[in-house]
């Protein structure tokens, strides 16, 4: 690991800082703070990272990326310039430099070649001084479309079906991290804008859309519930909430989908199933879950193998065994993994894909929900007359289609494997 240095005169970066809606690129002689900072944050954007963490140590900083999802210890700075790095960034972030005692979060903006991005940045004092994390958010990811996340093609067809209903509730759900966001975004993307009044409540917002959407952050003063309570005023047709984080936004969404809106969100659950039971929880009746859940997608994210350094391999049986494959039925599968490469930075992974589950409002299922009918009860159902498929069994297809490996679907669907 090596310390940051300078990156070339010709590299084209240049952070842009907002004064008053007025974005004008951010001035400063080029100093080795200057230097250092626009080269972190290039190489990072080169290297595909979707997180940058400054992490202060005792007698250096370190810098770390997120790569599809894994911490990679990418260099090291010295204490002598690290402040003046820190000032830069939260300056950049609209932060106040001098507050060091207390937690700060902010948006940056830059300019990389033709690309322009943001960063979502956050700052938190620490022992040995303030702790820098940066989600870097690229406004291409606003434009993703669903038919490129990996959905299975049934599970594709499903949930497009719902997202262009006129009314009821569409909910993704999983863990932080797991691409929920990009498939709300990407289930934007297939409505019609132009004849539809969508507004949207996030916290934070993490990606810009350029024509007819309303976006709104939430702040301590505008919480997810004050938001939605006023687009209600606003003659919505469709609303997108970031994520039901409580009773009373639950309870907003539910009559909303009532009164006529189609309501995108996202809740944290293990799997499609658990959501119903979630709700509950949270002080939801069965009987107006069942009336207004158009469809529920569970989902996670995995590692796929490079393409550059893919080859077949025979996996250890305790690789198959752990997510319920039998080595001995599976002799004629061509198991895939990476080598590692400088492509993929010797990790043998490059870029990611999901693995989804989704379950679909039918009146056999409405009427199940309605009488709160056990799991077991909603399994059985969704498993015989919907064939819906596990994110695990999703997993498996990935496996043989070549895609990923099966320690990458363990790791992400082992706390789901209990419904099964």
């Amino acid at each position: 690991m090596t310390q940051v240095g300078r990156p070339s005169a010709t590299a084209q970066f240049k952070l842009i800082t907002r004064d008053g809606g007025v974005q004008r690129e951010m001035g400063g002689e080029m100093t080795q703070a200057v230097s250092d900072t626009d080269f972190m944050l290039k190489k990072a954007l080169d290297l595909g990272a979707s997180d940058i963490h400054l992490q202060p140590e005792r007698t250096r900083t370190l810098v770390r990326y997120r790569i599809d999802g894994v911490m990679h210890d990418v260099g090291f700075v010295g204490p002598d310039i690290t402040p003046n790095i820190i000032a830069r960034l939260k300056l950049a972030a609209g932060m106040h430099i001098d507050e060091r005692r207390e937690p700060q979060d902010g948006r940056l903006d830059m300019q990389y070649a033709a690309r322009r991005l943001s960063a979502r940045m956050s700052c938190l004092p620490m022992l040995n001084g303030e702790k820098i994390v940066m989600r870097l958010l690229d406004p291409v990811g606003a434009k993703v479309e669903l038919d490129r996340l990996g959905m299975p093609p049934d599970v594709l067809k499903k949930w497009e079906n719902a997202v262009q209903s006129s009314y009821g509730l569409a909910l993704v759900t999983g863990p932080t991290g797991s691409g929920k966001t990009s498939t709300l975004y990407a289930s934007l993307n297939k409505l019609d804008r132009e004849k539809r009044n969508i507004v949207t409540v996030e916290d934070p917002i993490e990606y810009e859309f350029e024509d007819h959407i309303t976006q709104v952050q939430v702040t301590e003063k505008m919480n997810f519930p004050r938001v939605m309570r006023s687009f209600l005023r606003q003659d919505p047709d469709v609303m997108l909430v970031g994520e039901m984080r409580d009773a009373e936004s639950l309870g907003i969404g539910i009559q909303a989908s009532l009164t006529g809106h189609l309501v995108l969100s996202s809740l944290h659950t293990n799997n499609a199933l658990e959501t119903v039971g979630r709700m509950q929880d949270m002080g939801a009746e069965p009987y107006l879950i069942a009336s207004t859940v158009q469809a529920i997608m569970a989902q996670r994210l995995i590692r796929t193998i490079c393409k550059n350094c893919k080859e077949a391999y025979v996996p250890n049986p305790d690789e198959l065994i752990e997510i319920g494959l039998d080595p001995a039925r599976c002799t004629q599968i061509k198991f895939m993994h990476g080598r590692g490469c400088d492509t993929c930075r010797q990790t043998g992974f490059k870029g990611r894909l999901g693995l989804f589950e989704v379950i679909i409002s039918t009146p056999e299922l409405r009427e199940l929900i309605a009488k709160k009918a056990t799991m077991l009860e909603i399994t059985a159902y969704v498993k015989t007359k919907q064939h819906m498929r596990t994110m695990l069994e999703d997993g498996y297809q990935k496996i043989a289609e070549g895609f990923t490996t099966p320690k990458e679907v363990f790791k992400a669907v082992y706390s789901t494997m209990t419904i099964g």
